[in-house]
């Protein structure tokens, strides 16, 4: 570690800096932007370029990846700051499609340290009022100040934690889109759909685009979207799509596209998601004009690791970082529409303050052998609370037997080991399904994408 003059901290490594992030603030989460805003204040952190915000439930970061291929096969420099990571930090921004380099967020790491007034002069004063920030709002002023930094084409920001208090709102957004919109993190965003919506609408700007493409959002978010006067666009309404088995079309205010591959990104909510990026594109087209090729190519082209996401093999892998149950829910839809499979085997971990019973209800009909995993954080469930409560969903209501008397459950201490353990009791034609956070999806890919082979009998 090198020390500077007055107090002020440099570290050489990344690994280092978000060590050293972790220990600053009281709370790991702390809503609020007055602490936030005032260090991007000091930082002069804004950006010359259309500005897209992703917020929602589920659906933000298919979003924001299906906005950035668009974009990009359009000719535009794009950036794409998005979190969490699934196994390495630098994920969470993307320079023209490139995941940023480590030794790049060293300086702007630096300077939200020094923004924030940690640097101190000989006598222990500040020239700043030194202030406290939690790990996700230093990281986001850092990552923010490489996008600036960058000269881009345009930026894609997806909000960590609701959206009108989330760190990234300070940001001024010339579009908002706003996704599925389901109960999570009820404890900071309140117990219904309306509140929550009242949250994501938060990121919606006057006189400013808002994109909804939740086909039934809560009332509160076009409320909302009317008090300040932003330019809503509604599913339905506004915008809508329809498609057969082969092709896909998108009409909108003046706009319409036709004769559309489905997307890359696997699943039937995808075309959800597409709809409302059209829609964003289309609100943005006298700055961001793109063509209809940019668009076939931007969604045949998308990728993103971890939604719901199948890996060849024998077995198949399919890996879905869904975590709450109106994402398990749409998992569970796709995983029917995958056809039979002889053994369905199901690695499972998750946060402890998920509705971990609805999510496991759901699931318990498809898997017939569940693998429970702990996962490398405080905040996670341990596996053998997690096989404590699938035993209480597991009961027949009438007779208060076993539902499902003939389904297997095992504990491990790590999802890489219950990957492992799937592995050997599968057979080739078989499938094993990660899925319940990214710490459980990331676990699995920390030493890269698994090829799976079974032995064949």
């Amino acid at each position: 570690m090198l020390t500077h003059p007055n107090s002020f901290k440099t570290f050489e490594t990344l690994a280092e800096w978000l060590e050293y992030c972790e220990k600053l603030h009281a709370k790991p989460i702390d809503m609020g932007l007055e602490r936030v805003r005032e260090v991007a204040q000091r930082m002069e952190i804004r950006f010359d370029c259309p500005v897209i915000t992703v917020a929602g439930t589920n659906g933000k970061g298919s979003t924001c990846a299906m906005a950035e291929s668009i974009l990009s096969q359009a000719g535009y420099k794009t950036g794409v700051f998005t979190s969490p990571h699934l196994v390495h930090f630098e994920e969470r921004l993307r320079i023209a499609e490139v995941p940023v380099k480590a030794a790049e967020l060293i300086a702007s790491f630096a300077r939200v340290d020094e923004a924030r007034g940690s640097k101190k002069a000989e006598n222990g004063t500040s020239a700043v009022p030194e202030i406290s920030l939690t790990y996700f709002e230093f990281t986001t002023l850092a990552l923010l100040d490489v996008m600036v930094n960058a000269k881009l084409d345009v930026a894609i920001l997806e909000v960590g934690l609701g959206g009108r208090l989330d760190a990234v709102n300070i940001i001024d957004a010339d579009c908002a889109i706003i996704t599925s919109i389901d109960l999570d993190h009820m404890e900071f965003l309140g117990d219904t759909r309306e509140k929550i919506g009242f949250e994501k609408a938060g990121i919606m700007r006057a006189d400013k685009h808002a994109i909804v493409s939740d086909p039934m959002p809560p009332a509160s978010v076009q409320a909302h979207a009317e008090a300040i006067g932003a330019d809503l666009w509604l599913v339905g309404r506004d915008f809508n799509f329809s498609g057969d088995k082969l092709q896909w079309a998108w009409a909108g205010r003046g706009k319409r596209f036709a004769g559309l591959a489905y997307p890359a990104l696997r699943g039937a909510n995808q075309l959800v998601n597409a709809s409302g990026v059209l829609a964003a594109l289309t609100a943005l087209r006298e700055r961001l004009p793109i063509t209809a090729q940019a668009v076939r190519n931007g969604l045949a082209f998308v990728e993103l690791p971890g939604r719901f996401q199948i890996i060849p093999g024998e077995p198949n892998l399919i890996l879905d970082v869904g975590h709450n149950p109106h994402a398990i829910a749409a998992l569970a839809v796709n995983l029917d529409a995958m056809g039979f499979a002889p053994c369905t085997h199901a690695v499972f971990g998750a946060m402890a303050d998920k509705d971990l019973a609805n999510m496991l209800q759901r699931m318990n009909p498809l898997v017939d052998k569940w693998y429970f995993t702990d996962l490398p954080t405080a905040r996670a469930a341990a596996a053998a609370d997690l096989l404590s409560i699938w035993q209480g969903v597991n009961v027949d209501k009438k007779t208060g037997e076993k539902a499902r008397k003939d389904v297997e459950a095992h504990c491990y201490s790590s999802p890489k080991m219950a990957l492992d353990a799937a592995i050997a009791q599968s057979a080739p034609t078989d499938r094993i399904v990660v899925f319940g956070s990214f710490f459980t999806v990331g676990g699995v890919l920390q030493d890269g994408v698994p090829r799976l082979q079974a032995r064949h009998v």
